[in-house]
Parts: structure tokens; C-alpha cells; sequence
């Protein structure tokens, strides 16, 4: 065996134990560990160069932009276990009843909320899921488009900042968190416009697919409607404004934003009378499983990286991609099927740690001249393209994971292939997003 196959070997062992069941963190741990002694055994590799990860996780700890995970997390959790999210979708529900589609539309508006104040798909999708698909069903939705518009709309957590997906993005390329969130705002409103006219236009053509709320379920008097609207929808959304807008302004970093959030939403479940202590418990456990998931993530794939770089990996990686015939559209190609494909089985984290660094070099490399901008400014770019890009991932059968999160909330009424067929068109509309994004690089960095 030669020198320059052991970087690929380990490259291609670690996505093997991945796709094998193996947990991912110790999947990557464990195969660093392996080639580093098949690299000292060998001659290429010296234990020593190991002595940086202990450096590298204190440095993780200490990393303040990190601590925003576990606050948006935890804003998000908390919105949802105090059921201030299911009163959201309830009453803009009876906002939008009047209208053909209109329970889709607020589906489509919701979500877009949620992604803003938690950040993970998951929880969006299961949130929806259990609350309006018994609603929508009820009433006589097409169980393809109940099924599309709630899996779709959940995926929106990719792509709305305040993501927890963009911090971690932002980290990984080396940009920062304000920038992305900033690159990523119009290409997500974008894209929930787009879900808006698909909704409208099949409840225009197909009225019976999204009927209008009976009148007496919407016969609600005005005056109960505007205090609905001023009690349940405007502080949620006075609170994203005032996190993402401090962002934005550079008032506050964020990390701090997050803790605001996280105090945020614990104030409204208060004056609510909804902070219990279950509440507070489950959002505290569910916030300690996701933060320390994403932190195991982080140190197996940093005791990766540390043993793959200095076996070449990273040479490795770079002259494949920037050798590529087309140059830098065989780049974009390439890169976009690889993420594509890698999001069908393993989870977004797992992909910002382990395949994001790799392309980091080539795409500030390629993309500056392609963008005529800054390379900080072109990983922007890159990292929004591939937030979308995952976001079409998720709901690709068979394996998209927002697919499997309806499936688990679901009723047994509704069939597997029901959900499949209802994603496909929302699949569509997002690649349409996504060429938009490429055509027009402007959506992104406008603002930049």
C-alpha cells in the first residue's frame, strides 16, 4: 500500500461504518484512531501530531459562537413543549379558514416560524404533524398535499436563520454566523413564497384537495380573532424579531441573541401560565441530547480531521476537486450530488463535520473568481447553496429524513406512499430554488 491511498482508505472506512448502523461520532473517532496507527506502523504518521486534540477540544468548549447551539435549541423546545406553538398554528388556522388552501397556507406560514425559532427540522415537522394533519384531514385535505406542505415547510429549519444549522455551517467554514444568516434570509423567504403559490394554485385548480374551514368552525367573532391574533401570534413573532433583528444590527452576537431567546421564550410561557415544571424539564432534557450529540459530533470528526489531514487528506481533496474537468461547474456538480446523496443517510451535522471542512479550500478557491467577491463572502454563498441543497435531502424519498419524522407522528389512515407522492412536487419547487440561487448568486450576496 502506498502513502496516497491511506487518506481515500479512511475516507471511504469511515462512510462505511457509518452507513453500517455504527454511531457516527465513535465511527469517525474510531477510524481516525485505526489509520493513525496504520500511518505510524507504515511510516507517514507520527502519535504526536495527536497530542493537538486535547488543544482542539478545549478550544471547541470554548468556542462562544458553539454556545448559541444550545440556546436556540432550547428556545425552540421550549416554544413547542408549552404548546405556544400549537396555539400559533391554531390561530392563524382561523385566520387564513376562510380561504380555499387556507389551512395549508397557515401550514406554510407556521412553519416558517418555527424554523426561525428552533432551527431543527425534526422538531418542526413533528410539531406540524401532530397538530395540523389531524386538523387538515379532518376537513377534507388531500392527504398527498397535507402530508408535502407539512414535510416541506418543516424543512424550512435549514435554511430560516436563526438556524441551528447555519451556526454550525458558519463555524465549520469559517465565516461568520451574522453573514449567513444575513445570505440565507431572502433565498428562505424565497422559498416559503414559492410553497404559498403552489398552495394557492392547487386550491385554485383542485378546490376539493383544499377546501375553505366550514363556517362553523371559522364563525368567530371579529373582535375574538384580533385578540387571538394580538395575544398568541404577535409575541412569538415580536420575540424572532427581536433576536434576529439584534443579529442583524450587530447589537448583540449570536450567542447572546440565543440566551435573549431562550429567556424570551420562557417569559411568554410564563404569562401564558404554561412554564411548568414538565415543561421545563423536557425542554431541558431535549436541549442536553441535541447539544451534547452535536458536541460528540464535533470531537469525532475533529480527531478525523487532525489524523486525515496529516495523512495528505487534504491535498488529497483539493487537487481532486479543483482538477475537475469544467472546472468550476464540475465543482458545483460534483459537490451538490455528493451532499445530495450523503443526506439521504446520515443527518446534517454529520455532514458539516465531515464533508464541509473538505470542501472549504476549493470553494473559496473556485467560487471568488466564478462570484467576482471576497472568498468570506463566496463561502457565504456556498454555505447557503448548501443549506438548500439539504433541505431537498430531507424530503427525497425513500430515504429523506423529514419523510420518516411524519411517518413517526403520522395516523395509520395515511400511507407511506402518500407522503412520498405529496413531497414531490415541494421537492420540484426547492431544486427550482436552488438553480434560482446559482443563476442569480445576487439572492445571496446582496447585502455582503
Amino acid at each position: 500500500m502506498t502513502y496516497e491511498w491511506l487518506a481515500p482508505l479512511m475516507f471511504v472506512g469511515a462512510l462505511v461504518l457509518i452507513f453500517s448502523g455504527y454511531p457516527v461520532a465513535f465511527a469517525l473517532g474510531g477510524t481516525a484512531l485505526v489509520f493513525a496507527f496504520i500511518g505510524v506502523e507504515a511510516g507517514y504518521f507520527d502519535w504526536p501530531l495527536l497530542l493537538a486534540l486535547p488543544d482542539r477540544t478545549f478550544g471547541m468548549m470554548s468556542n462562544f459562537v458553539l454556545l448559541a447551539v444550545p440556546f436556540f435549541i432550547f428556545m425552540g423546545t421550549m416554544l413547542e413543549k408549552s404548546r405556544l406553538a400549537e396555539d400559533l398554528l391554531k390561530t392563524i388556522g382561523m385566520l387564513f379558514g376562510p380561504m380555499r388552501g387556507g389551512l395549508a397556507l397557515a401550514v406554510v406560514f407556521v412553519g416558517a416560524l418555527l424554523a426561525a425559532a428552533t432551527g431543527v427540522v425534526g422538531a418542526s415537522v413533528v410539531a406540524m404533524g401532530m397538530i395540523s394533519l389531524p386538523v387538515m384531514l379532518r376537513y377534507g385535505y388531500s392527504k398527498e398535499l397535507a402530508a408535502g406542505v407539512i414535510t416541506a415547510s418543516g424543512t424550512l429549519g435549514q435554511i430560516i436563520p436563526p438556524s441551528v444549522v447555519l451556526i454550525v455551517l458558519a463555524d465549520q467554514l469559517g465565516v461568520s454566523v451574522g453573514s449567513l444568516f444575513m445570505g440565507s434570509l431572502v433565498p428562505g423567504v424565497l422559498l416559503a413564497g414559492l410553497y404559498v403559490v403552489y398552495t394557492a394554485g392547487v386550491a385554485l385548480v383542485r378546490p376539493k384537495a383544499a377546501p375553505a374551514l366550514p363556517k362553523e368552525v371559522r364563525d368567530i367573532a371579529p373582535r375574538e380573532l384580533i385578540r387571538r391574533v394580538f395575544l398568541v401570534m404577535l409575541p412569538p413573532l415580536l420575540l424572532i424579531l427581536v433576536v434576529l433583528g439584534s443579529i442583524f444590527a450587530g447589537v448583540a452576537t449570536p450567542t447572546e441573541a440565543g440566551a435573549l431567546g431562550a429567556l424570551g421564550a420562557m417569559g411568554l410561557a410564563a404569562v401564558n401560565r404554561r412554564l411548568t415544571l414538565r415543561a421545563l424539564k423536557e425542554t431541558m432534557d431535549e436541549t442536553a441530547k441535541l447539544t451534547a450529540m452535536v458536541m460528540l459530533l464535533l470531537i469525532g470528526s475533529t480527531a478525523f480531521a487532525l489524523v486525515f489531514r496529516g495523512l495528505d487528506g487534504g491535498l488529497w481533496i483539493e487537487e481532486l476537486l479543483t482538477n475537475l474537468p469544467g472546472g468550476v461547474i464540475g465543482f458545483l456538480i460534483i459537490a451538490n450530488l455528493a451532499i445530495f446523496l450523503l443526506g439521504f443517510f446520515i443527518d446534517f451535522f454529520e455532514i458539516a463535520f465531515i464533508i464541509i471542512p473538505l470542501l472549504v479550500v476549493p470553494a473559496a478557491q473556485l467560487l471568488s473568481p466564478m462570484l467576482g467577491v471576497p472568498e468570506p463572502v463566496a463561502l457565504v454563498w456556498f454555505g447557503v447553496m448548501v443549506g438548500m441543497n439539504l433541505q431537498t435531502s430531507f424530503l427525497t424519498p425513500p430515504f429523506g429524513f423529514a419523510l420518516f419524522y411524519l411517518r413517526g407522528v403520522a395516523p395509520p389512515t395515511v400511507k407511506t406512499t402518500e407522503i412520498y407522492r405529496g413531497a414531490v412536487p415541494f421537492i420540484l419547487i426547492q431544486l427550482v430554488g436552488l438553480l434560482l440561487l446559482i443563476l442569480f448568486p445576487k439572492i445571496v450576496t446582496w447585502a455582503l
